[in-house]
């Protein structure tokens, strides 16, 4: 893949993005494991330069939306329209190649490697004669690294040996070198102290500057309305509702997570406000 291509300058993108377009859409969406309806009729949407978190107990649906948004699971039925253009989402490659980028809370990283191999892992660039091209690859990582933070300098330092927030960084670099524009973020601060978490806020806010729409699957409720714009409740697979997080309190949030209740006067939105 060119390299030139890959990294346009993510403030030309931010700019020429159109914020009004929806980034990605989730049509009726249904998944069942054996007689266990685990996803039914969902309509979720991003759009470019917002957080929507993606709240709900364990197993209210909300992991499983988002593996099949990641091609991890296959759709049973329903759409998903990605920039305006019905997607075929069967495979992970199927989803990365659409531009969705998912960071889990294990973060996937090699440990044993450093963070330049974790950047490219699997898809190395290489020179003409079909070797390892080690120069471009760092040259590359250090202009993702340092766009996200400037003072990230561990580029040949094992990642078993970051810190929770460092390896933040190279895991989010390898999704946004790669073009992201839809990011699935899986308790993206879990296990990180103040710091670490601030510095990850700092890196989402970066983000959404430059046009990346984010999925955040997050039971912490600080980050959830410090760090989206929208939210969306999932109880027993189902859609509870999609709220303005400005529009409503953490009380409401958890009635509609532990009661399904939705909450009263509080108008439902499919768009962020702008």
């Amino acid at each position: 893949m060119n390299s030139v291509n890959q990294n346009a300058s993510a403030a030309q993108r931010g700019a020429t993005l159109n914020r009004n377009q929806c980034l990605v859409e989730m049509r009726d969406i249904n998944k069942a494991f054996g007689g266990v309806q685990a996803v039914e009729n969902v309509n979720i949407n991003l759009y470019p330069g917002e957080v929507v978190a993606v709240l709900g107990h364990n197993g209210a649906g909300k992991s499983t939306l988002m593996k099949m948004l990641a091609g991890a699971y296959p759709i049973d039925s329903g759409e998903v329209i990605i920039n305006g253009e019905k997607a075929s989402i069967r495979t992970p490659s199927d989803a990365q190649a659409a531009g969705i980028e998912s960071i889990y809370q294990t973060l996937a990283l090699a440990d044993n490697l450093n963070s330049v191999a974790n950047l490219f892992l699997g898809r190395e660039l290489l020179t003409r004669w079909r070797t390892l091209d080690d120069h471009r690859m760092d040259a590359e990582a250090s202009k993702v690294f340092q766009r996200l933070n400037k003072n990230f300098k561990n580029y040949h330092t094992p990642v078993r040996r970051l810190s929770g927030g460092q390896r933040q960084v190279v895991a989010i670099s390898r999704a946004i070198y790669f073009n992201a524009q839809i990011l699935i973020m899986d308790e993206p601060t879990a296990a990180l102290g103040p710091e670490e978490t601030a510095m990850v806020a700092r890196l989402i806010e970066q983000l959404k500057e430059e046009g990346v729409g984010i999925f955040l699957i997050s039971h912490d409720m600080h980050d959830v309305f410090a760090l989206s714009d929208r939210l969306a409740v999932m109880k027993n697979g189902k859609l509870v509702g999609t709220y303005s997080t400005k529009d409503v309190t953490e009380d409401e949030v958890l009635g509609m997570i532990i009661l399904g209740k939705k909450p009263e006067g509080k108008p439902e939105t499919e768009r962020p406000a702008r």
